[in-house]
């Protein structure tokens, strides 16, 4: 029904032309019908005929529209930063609208920083990542909006050093991640507080004012620093507090940090050193055995640098030393107990109260005039009861003796050990010219090397004796001025060297053991505990080699001195001693045989008066056999030199 009125509308409209196609049609042979389309189709043909609903604009007019439509697209480009409106909402994108051919859309994860989400005709500002990518999409983000405007204020407020605000968001290695204006920045550990922080933790979450202290314009990175800002408003407390600063000024300080050698103390923006030494009068090991963590406690203004802002505080100048409140009784010769508190080389020091020390010097420890190592005899810690020798309040000085404390034993020293009387005392000390005995408290004296043995001699004494072992002595000689005793361990005996000439006489022969031997000869052990020495050139045996050491020979006593107590032996001797004897009979042997014989001829030739023919042919034969007696003997004496 509507496309029957349709066509006579337009039949109506067009009535005054089908007159006009008629004749067309007529001039060129062409059917009616078909020249009135051909004409309808023509773009001669006036749309405008009919100007019901329909509504007409000149040329100046569409121009002027078609310049407002035109503006309504806008010319973007890639990175640039544009306001955008939300146009509708899905599950998991906005639409955006941005005044572009098309809408772009961005996750709505990109919002999650906004309270309560975003809502549609929000107008937010959004970066234009592609204008079409891939798929022909306008690609929008505002998370690089964001962050892009926040590198801007960041790189800002590090030029003029404004103080911002941020959010701790999360720990990560060597310190925290701190959210300003939206862009995650890095907060050092070093930078958190102006005190050492461990625990992390306890920051993440917290909103707190950052000064930007770094950026890197190639990364896009930012450090920031919440130290500075405190060391920022200490700097000024500080200037405040050294400027109003006087010695002997009294302040609260907090303790922040404690060391071996002291304590630091925060006072208020300016940080002061309480030294070890100025904590208490009396001697301390560490701090900790006075002073603890965060505690608050007065302390007085010693000295003080504008320059290098060091700060020396005192704690015990706040009360009177003690040496200024001691008591009157407390005179010379006073006894008083103390605490050992230091050990020297020369001595101890006794703390008769905090900060009143007495030396105990190694001269004052014991009545014995043998050397005493004071680190050896005291112990940190112990205490001692102790005589006042000599008080000096005005140079605070004081000297004890625990000597002292008993009688002095060299006063009757002669009563008490004479000379000649035996003892068992203690070995001490052991050098290598002596043994140091101790036979009472404070009486003792030295055992020379010589005075150990009559027998046997020694290197070093340590070869007869340890330290600690017992020894039986004999006082020898007192030096009571001095506070000397001379001993003898040898001497609790008799010298054996008295019957020993008897026994060991030159030439006597003893089997013995070589138990040392070098260059110079060798150290034989004899009977009875007797050491003999047998020179290098008298070792040789009769084989042409030495006796070697362990080995046992026997020797021949050459030498025997009683005063020096020295035996000289000798293993040749013997035998070459042999063949001398053996050499001797044999001579002694022809000698008797020749006298003989000339007692004979001698008896012979007094008997005959005159000679004759007879005679002279026994003389003949006596003499040819007395030359044959002389010539056995020759060859007799040859012999043992062939050999």
């Amino acid at each position: 029904m509507s496309f029957n009125i349709f066509k006579q509308l337009n039949a109506d409209a067009q009535e005054g032309s089908v007159g006009e196609a008629t004749e067309t049609a007529a001039k060129t042979n062409v059917p009616v019908g078909l020249a009135e389309a051909v004409a309808t189709a023509h773009d001669d043909f006036d749309w405008s005929v009919d100007k019901r609903n329909v509504t007409s604009y000149s040329a100046d007019e569409k121009a002027k529209y078609d310049t407002v439509y035109d503006n309504t697209f806008k010319q973007i480009n890639d990175g640039e930063m544009i306001m955008a409106t939300i146009e509708s909402l899905t599950k998991t994108d906005a639409v955006v609208n941005i005044g572009f051919k098309s809408d772009g859309l961005i996750s709505l994860n990109e919002f999650r920083d906004i309270p309560g989400g975003v809502k549609v005709g929000d107008v937010i500002e959004v970066m234009v990542v592609e204008k079409e990518d891939r798929d022909g999409n306008l690609n929008l983000s505002r998370k690089s909006a964001r962050t892009t405007r926040a590198w801007e204020r960041i790189v800002e407020v590090h030029k003029t050093g404004e103080i911002v605000t941020g959010l701790v968001t999360s720990k990560t290695k060597g310190g925290l991640i701190v959210d300003v204006f939206g862009m995650e920045t890095f907060l050092p550990g070093s930078q958190i507080d102006v005190k050492p922080v461990t625990d992390y933790d306890q920051f993440v979450g917290k909103t707190m004012e950052f000064k930007v202290v770094k950026i890197n314009e190639a990364i896009k990175n930012a450090v920031v620093s919440h130290k500075a800002l405190i060391e920022s408003d200490i700097e000024a407390q500080r200037a405040e507090i050294m400027g109003k600063l006087e010695k002997g000024q009294v302040l609260e300080g907090t303790i922040k940090n404690i060391t071996d050698f002291g304590a630091f103390l925060d006072l208020g923006g300016l940080d002061g050193l309480l030294y070890i030494t100025d904590i208490s009068w009396g001697r301390i090991n560490h701090p900790t055995e006075v002073l603890k963590m965060d505690q608050k406690l007065n302390v007085v203004v010693l000295d003080f640098d504008d320059d290098k802002k060091r700060i020396s505080l005192g704690l015990k100048q706040l009360t009177p030393h003690p040496w200024d409140t001691l008591t009157e009784n407390l005179k010379e010769g006073e006894i008083v107990k103390g605490k050992v508190v230091n050990i020297e080389d020369y001595g101890a020091f006794l703390e008769i109260m905090p900060g009143v020390e007495g030396l105990v010097h190694v001269s004052e420890i014991t009545w014995a005039n043998t050397p005493i190592n004071a680190k050896e005899f005291f112990k940190l810690g112990d205490e001692y009861e102790a005589k006042v020798v000599t008080l000096d309040k005005d140079t605070r000085k004081m000297s004890l003796s625990i000597k002292q404390m008993t009688q002095d034993p060299w006063s009757n020293i002669e009563v008490s050990f004479p000379e000649g009387s035996k003892h068992t005392g203690v070995v001490k000390n052991i050098t290598p010219y002596g043994v140091f005995v101790e036979l009472s408290t404070g009486i003792g004296g030295m055992i020379h090397i010589s005075d150990l043995s009559w027998l046997k001699r020694f290197n070093n004494p340590n070869e007869y004796t340890k330290v600690g072992n017992q020894i039986e002595v004999v006082i020898m000689n007192i030096d009571k001025d001095n506070r000397k005793l001379q001993l003898g361990h040898k001497q609790i005996e008799e010298d054996p060297w008295n019957t020993l000439e008897t026994t060991f006489p030159v030439g006597s022969e003893h089997e013995g053991t070589v138990i040392r031997k070098d260059d110079k000869g060798a150290i034989v052990q004899l009977p009875y505990g007797l050491e003999g020495f047998a020179p290098a050139r008298h070792l040789m045996k009769e084989d042409g080699k030495a006796i070697v050491a362990d080995e046992i020979a026997k020797f021949m006593v050459i030498e025997f001195d009683r005063n020096d107590k020295r035996i000289v032996l000798s293993h040749t001797r013997l035998w070459e001693q042999v063949i001398e004897e053996e050499k001797q009979a044999v001579m002694k042997e022809k000698k008797a045989e020749s006298e003989v014989t000339k007692k004979a001829v001698k008896s012979l030739q007094s008997k005959v008066e005159k000679s004759t023919l007879g005679d002279l042919g026994v003389l003949a034969d006596l003499k040819a056999k007395m030359d044959s007696d002389a010539a056995g003997a020759a060859s007799a004496e040859e012999a043992p030199k062939a050999e």
